[in-house]
């Protein structure tokens, strides 16, 4: 009781005038569960970041809740031949600057976009993008690309306005300007974001006035805002804390599957980890069992690879790693560490991956592995583990397009090392020359047998360790309506009211 008390109090003072606005039934207040890296959508590729850069930019084509193409700043679009797909923008639509809309803009996004370390990734097969007038494009891969429409539905494949862009400059992340149906307005470091409505939005004016991002790291303390009426929206309820709003009756709770995973990456550059028998040794000696019921209470499953059933390409018999300390100390021993290995293990200021933390770092003390948990703030975080300084690192991916070309390439492809996904700095030639020939098929079933097989590869290399799939959640006040929670964790906001 006291600590809750405490917790109260110090949630009070961190959200200062809240409650006001809560009232308002004109002011949306989510609590994101860190704080934007920056809103320039080419030089990050976090979700906290693409949780709010959702709400200020569109793309050429979306996925509805069911992970269907559909319309976006492209009304209709057309394949050519194989490599080329042409697309007829929408008229009318104008920049939250006041710009029209065209053509030259989709050119300058897509150009900026593979051109940066961040995102370049996930249209890297876009060989060209020609604007054939004001209001159609066409974009050419240089092979045939199967998921190329996915990949365009991507947060970071957003249109931006080239004349924005250039007058922001290296603060353009700090003052963003999209198509989207909310324009930014001010962001207040570590606390907030706020955006307000874009009247001239192509589908039609929202109708919340005004949305807060409330950066609020600790899982308890959203919960605790929903609690006090301090918050109308808090993603990512901690399992431990469901309960509290499930018992309430003035909240609601929506759990649904995502197609996010949680791993436990190694810097295969590190010397203790370059051997692969260390990797494996590390994998049978984690129970994440113990992880599914103590962390995630029961809302996660245990994972096989590094994608999930939901995903197109997900291999179901890909070697899962059982829970075995003695097959652990016999690897261990055959690498040369009989005598065990001292590693530091990264983890950010989030609440279930600090959990995840010392639970692996009290199973691996068992088989004579000394870890020490190094917890670093969010930027700092991301900064450190794209250069490459840490050990062992906890994170989680979303292959937000549903397709396996965006769960395995980012993480696996040796192009992709560092800060573009690829945190373990892996590099397996046979892996990449799958990955190309995954992309490049147009077949179905051909494809699939690539992914297979990658995953396969993964497996046994074990490059990251993927834990679990979580369930994803988001609590509400139940004067909230309309609000959808997006299989792939960027969720939209528009459409999204109080009633009081």
């Amino acid at each position: 009781m006291k600590k809750k008390i405490l917790l109260l109090s110090a949630l009070a003072i961190f959200l200062g005038n809240s409650l006001n606005a809560v009232a308002n039934k004109d002011v949306l207040i989510i609590a994101n569960g860190a704080d934007a890296k920056t809103l320039d959508i080419h030089a990050t590729n976090d979700a906290p970041s693409a949780k709010v850069s959702g709400q200020i930019y569109d793309t050429l084509v979306k996925q509805d809740m069911n992970m269907n193409i559909v319309p976006g700043l492209a009304e209709s679009w057309t394949q050519i031949d194989d490599t080329t797909t042409e697309f007829k923008l929408r008229k009318g639509v104008k920049f939250h600057n006041g710009n029209e809309f065209t053509a030259n803009d989709v050119k300058f996004s897509l150009d900026r976009m593979k051109s940066s370390p961040q995102v370049a990734h996930i249209i890297k097969a876009v060989s060209s993008v020609e604007v054939v007038d004001d209001y159609t494009v066409r974009v050419k891969t240089e092979t045939p690309f199967g998921p190329l429409l996915s990949h365009l539905a991507h947060n970071a494949a957003g249109i931006l306005n080239k004349e924005a862009v250039e007058k922001g400059g290296s603060g353009y992340g700090q003052s963003p300007v999209g198509t989207g149906p909310y324009k930014f307005v001010n962001w207040q470091a570590g606390d907030r974001i706020t955006l307000t409505v874009n009247p001239e939005y192509y589908l039609g004016k929202a109708p919340t006035e005004k949305v807060i991002f409330r950066s609020i790291v600790e899982g308890t303390n959203r919960t605790i805002g929903l609690e006090t009426g301090e918050v109308d929206i808090a993603y990512d309820i901690d399992p431990v804390d469901k309960n509290m709003v499930k018992d309430n009756s003035g909240l609601e709770l929506i759990e649904e599957p995502s197609l996010s995973t949680t791993y436990i990456g190694f810097n295969v550059e590190k010397e203790s980890l370059k051997d692969k028998r260390v990797r494996q040794a590390i994998a049978y000696a984690i129970n994440t069992q113990d992880m599914v019921d103590a962390v995630y209470q029961g809302a996660a499953e245990r994972a096989n690879s590094s994608i999930g059933p939901k995903v197109f390409g997900y291999n179901p018999n890909a070697k899962s790693y059982d829970y075995n300390p003695e097959k652990a100390k016999e690897l261990l021993k055959e690498a040369g560490y009989e005598k065990g290995l001292k590693l530091k293990l990264w983890t950010n200021d989030n609440p279930v991956r600090r959990d995840i933390a010392v639970i692996a770092q009290d199973q691996l003390k068992q088989v004579g592995i000394d870890v020490t948990i190094e917890t670093l703030e969010w930027g700092a975080y991301l900064d450190g583990t794209a250069r490459g300084d840490h050990d062992l690192y906890i994170l989680g991916w979303v292959s937000v397009t549903g397709d396996a070309d965006y769960g395995l390439d980012p993480l696996f492809n040796s192009a992709n090392r560092g800060g573009a996904g690829n945190r373990s700095f892996y590099s397996n030639p046979k892996v990449d020359e799958l990955l190309v020939k995954g992309r490049s098929s147009v077949n179905p079933e051909e494809r699939k047998a690539y992914y297979y097989e990658i995953q396969d590869i993964v497996q046994e290399d074990v490059p990251v360790l993927t834990l679990v799939y979580p369930t994803q959640n988001v609590g509400e006040q139940k004067t909230v309506k309309g609000f959808q929670m997006h299989p792939a964790g960027h969720h939209k906001v528009y459409g999204t009211y109080k009633t009081k």
